[in-house]
Order: C-alpha cells, then sequence, then structure tokens
C-alpha cells in the first residue's frame, strides 16, 4: 500500500513512529530465515505464517477495538478476501524462489513489486503516471536484472535455480496486485484488512498443509510461529501505526532497511555473498525506488533561445 502525506504530528510521535517503522522493517528484514529456519515446504510455511498471524491480530483487534462493525461492511470483506488469495499466493511463490535461489537475491527480485504496483494502477485503473516514473521503473527493472546475478544465469544456472528467480518474480507480480487491491479498500480499515488476508490464507492453504511433516515436536515451531506472530502479528502492527505520522520520504528511504537486512543476514548465516553486478542491480534498484516515491524528474535541456 502506498502511505500518503503524514498529518501534521509532534515531534515526539514522529520520533516514537520512526523507532516504530525502523523496528518493522528490521523484523522484516528476517522473514527469509524464519522460513528457511522452518524447514518446510512453502505451502505450509505459509499456512503456519497464517494461522498464528490470524490469531496475533484477533486477539489485539478485539483488545484495540479494531473489528467493531466489521460484519456491516460486505464490500470491504470481499474486496479484502479477492486481494488476500493474491497476497498469499504471493508468499507462496516468494518462499519457494527463496529456497530455490537464495535469500538475499530473492529478496531484491523481489523488490520490483512497487514497479509492478505502479504499472497496474496505470493499466488497469487510469492512474496517471509520469513519464519520469516509467524510466525510474525501467531503470530498477534493468536492476532486477542485474540482481538475479545473469552470469550465473548465462554459464552455469541449473533450472532449479531459474525457476526459483522466475518464481520470485511472479511472486512480485502478485504482491503488486495485492497491494493495488489494498489500497484502494484499507484507507478506513487496515487492520482488519490484514486480518481477512491471514484468514483467507488459513482457508485457501489447510487442504494442502503437510501436517505429518510438523506433527513432532522441535524448533521448527519456534519459527512457524515466529513468522505469524512477528512478520504477520507485530510488524503489521507497527507499519500501520508508523505510517500515518510520517512523511513519504521517510518511508521511502527505511524501506531499504528491509533488503539490507536481509542480505546482510543472507551473508551471516549462510555465507551468501553479491557480486559486482548484483551490487550494481542493487543500487539501480534503490534509485528507481527513491526516484518513484519522491517524484525525482530527469533534468531536463534547457530551450534554446530564440533570436
Amino acid at each position: 500500500m502506498n502511505p500518503t502525506a503524514a498529518p501534521a504530528v509532534s515531534p515526539a510521535e514522529s520520533r516514537t513512529a520512526l523507532i516504530q517503522l525502523f523496528v518493522a522493517e528490521i523484523l522484516i528484514g528476517s522473514v527469509g530465515v524464519f522460513a528457511h529456519e522452518g524447514g518446510q515446504d512453502a505451502i505450509t510455511t505459509v499456512f503456519f505464517r497464517c494461522v498464528f498471524g490470524s490469531g496475533f491480530l484477533i486477539a489485539w483487534g478485539l483488545a484495540r477495538g479494531h473489528l467493531r462493525g466489521l460484519g456491516g461492511e460486505p464490500a470491504l470483506i470481499r474486496a479484502a478476501i479477492v486481494s488476500g488469495v493474491l497476497l498469499v499466493l504471493n508468499w507462496v511463490a516468494l518462499f519457494a524462489g527463496m529456497a530455490r535461489s537464495s535469500i538475499g537475491v530473492a529478496t531484491m527480485v523481489y523488490h520490483f513489486f512497487p514497479f509492478a504496483m505502479l504499472a497496474m494502477a496505470a493499466l488497469f485503473f487510469g492512474e496517471r503516471t509520469r513519464p519520469a516514473d516509467w524510466a525510474w521503473t525501467a531503470l530498477a527493472f534493468v536492476g532486477v536484472a542485474c540482481s538475479a546475478d545473469p552470469i550465473k544465469l548465462w554459464r552455469s544456472a541449473d533450472a532449479g535455480y531459474l525457476i526459483g528467480i522466475g518464481l520470485t518474480f511472479v511472486a512480485a507480480l502478485l504482491c503488486g496486485a495485492s497491494l493495488i487491491l489494498s489500497r484502494r479498500i484499507s484507507r478506513e480499515r487496515p487492520f482488519a484488512v490484514v486480518l481477512i488476508q491471514c484468514l483467507v490464507g488459513v482457508a485457501m492453504l489447510a487442504p494442502f498443509a503437510d501436517y505429518a511433516a510438523v506433527a513432532q515436536v522441535g524448533p521448527h515451531w519456534y519459527w512457524l510461529a515466529g513468522l505469524g506472530l512477528i512478520h504477520s502479528g507485530v510488524c503489521y502492527v507497527l507499519f500501520y501505526s508508523a505510517y500515518p505520522r510520517l512523511p513519504v520520504v521517510t518511508i521511502a528511504v527505511l524501506a531499504f532497511v528491509y533488503p539490507v537486512i536481509a542480505l546482510l543476514l543472507d551473508y551471516l548465516l549462510y555465507g551468501s555473498v553479491l557480486g559486482g553486478v548484483q551490487m550494481l542491480g542493487v543500487s539501480l534498484i534503490v534509485l528507481g525506488t527513491l526516484g518513484v516515491n519522491l517524484r525525482w524528474q530527469w533534468p531536463r535541456r534547457p530551450r534554446p533561445a530564440e533570436a
């Protein structure tokens, strides 16, 4: 969801919101590690993420009064269900892509989703898009191609790696579509929309989850519970608490904490290192994202003076 400009808030509120968003971005940056350490297939991982996330969000929503009157908004519920289907499929594709490539590479390819969202908003909803936005999007797309390690793709990538990159790119498209729908319905009740999306995941994936693989007691339960409680619970509460109290420039810049943390953890825990071309790709994605979010314009050539 694209946050809008923040209303006037006190300096103390701004500092609190800044800390909340920074903590949320750090936490969400570890989502790939939790999915990997949980040791389950992508469908089972997402199913339990939704189970634990739904439990947290229901408890929080009831305690804070965020769910009052929700039953009287059928249009919102229907739209949230559709966006939830897309979001859940996005999570499944992302975790499957990470398992076949790496957390760091998949995270960078996945960060094409803001540009997918921009394109869909223009193509399907007629939202006006500046020519400069398309230029920044093209630049970021080149960055995505570079971050996927094109040298490896050309020389030695096996079918599994190629499928992983493809799944991650599909995840980015699904995420963009889900966020487009969520943005159009969640301005008033974002918390309720997130809860419905998690409940959709429980209903969608329950018939396909591998219960036998998780039946025994083990550390995998801590990681699966963490995915739901932390990444679909605490993080969303922090995001939605911070967004209304921060300017878009702050949100745009702090969004890069997520991929930085993901890359750092992938290096520290699994020894994955990005090559030079991939680092160039990271830089291009950063430039493209900031260009769109901060509405940078390409420099214009001065017109020659008329004689």
